[in-house]
């Protein structure tokens, strides 16, 4: 009991400390008319592990619900997430994830927004899984990608590059979407239309990736 107390209390200080040093980065969304169209109703977000502070602190005000895996990883990321506003939904592809998709499923369902991480908990890196676009096509929302590249940072030597943007640093997103999922898909094909959002969702951080290493 004592140390959970202690948890929550060191976890909720972190979690003001990151608040604070996130509001100093100065977030450039290129294309908000994305967002616009889909404001109005729920949708499935997603943006790769490694840049989720951002990922995170942007869309921390539109009452997501956030996938969670149940590692002690996610422990810390939930305690994080908690004091943002988010609701949890906990699992993942290794653990509890029949549970975690219908979880996502029942929420959207609802009428609740959802935030994924597709290539978590534990890679590999930039490989969509399927979760997501599951989500969207089962519950007929849109899928949104965000494509998040910070002109400064510290990238840690962990399996996702985790990204942590220096204070006050230009940060740049661009929307990939709103897709529609066709209902249609399943097996093989609803593999192929994952992968074929992944090679989008990667050549257009390459385009990010070189416009910061010019500017």
């Amino acid at each position: 009991m004592k140390r959970g107390l202690w948890f929550r209390i060191l976890m909720k200080i972190a979690a003001w400390i990151l608040l604070g040093m996130c509001r100093t980065y100065r977030i450039r969304v290129v294309n908000p008319e994305v967002m616009d169209k889909v404001q109005s109703g729920n949708y499935v977000l997603s943006f790769w592990h490694g840049g989720m502070v951002v990922g995170w602190f942007l869309h921390r005000s539109f009452q997501m619900r956030a996938l969670v895996s149940q590692s002690k990883d996610g422990e810390i990321l939930s305690a994080v997430l908690e004091s943002w506003g988010y609701t949890l939904i906990r699992g993942s592809s290794h653990r509890g994830g029949k549970e975690a998709m219908q979880g996502m499923i029942d929420e959207v369902k609802k009428g609740a927004r959802l935030a994924v991480t597709p290539d978590g908990p534990t890679g590999p890196l930039h490989v969509m899984k399927i979760g997501a676009v599951r989500t969207a096509q089962q519950t007929c929302v849109p899928l949104v990608i965000a494509s998040i590249h910070a002109e400064r940072k510290h990238q840690l030597k962990s399996w996702d590059r985790f990204e942590i943007p220096y204070p006050f640093s230009r940060v740049f997103v661009r929307y990939i979407g709103p897709l529609a999922i066709d209902r249609s898909l399943d097996g093989e094909s609803l593999t192929q239309r994952v992968r074929e959002i992944e090679a989008e969702w990667l050549k257009i951080d390459q385009q990010w990736r070189l416009y910061c290493e010019d500017h």
